[in-house]
């Protein structure tokens, strides 16, 4: 039960969708600082991480599409 209460908890964090999304972004070029980390840890809603992930890994996929696209068009 005490995990669910956690899982309640931390979905009611109030940090900005855009402040998610930027955590997500840095992540994914893997240039975070640990304190950095330690804070979006402890205030980024986990169903904002997940959204904002999925978002940036079509971003990437499409740009990558996109590359490809280009040069096989050449």
């Amino acid at each position: 039960m005490d995990d669910m209460d956690g899982l309640k908890n931390a979905s009611k964090r109030k940090l900005s969708f855009g402040a998610t999304m930027k955590a997500v972004l840095w992540s994914f070029f893997g240039v975070r600082k640990r304190s950095d980390y330690d804070r979006d840890a402890a205030q980024l809603n986990p169903l904002h991480v997940v959204i904002a992930g999925l978002i940036a890994a079509a971003i990437f996929i499409a740009v990558l599409l996109l590359i490809v696209k280009s040069v096989l068009a050449k």
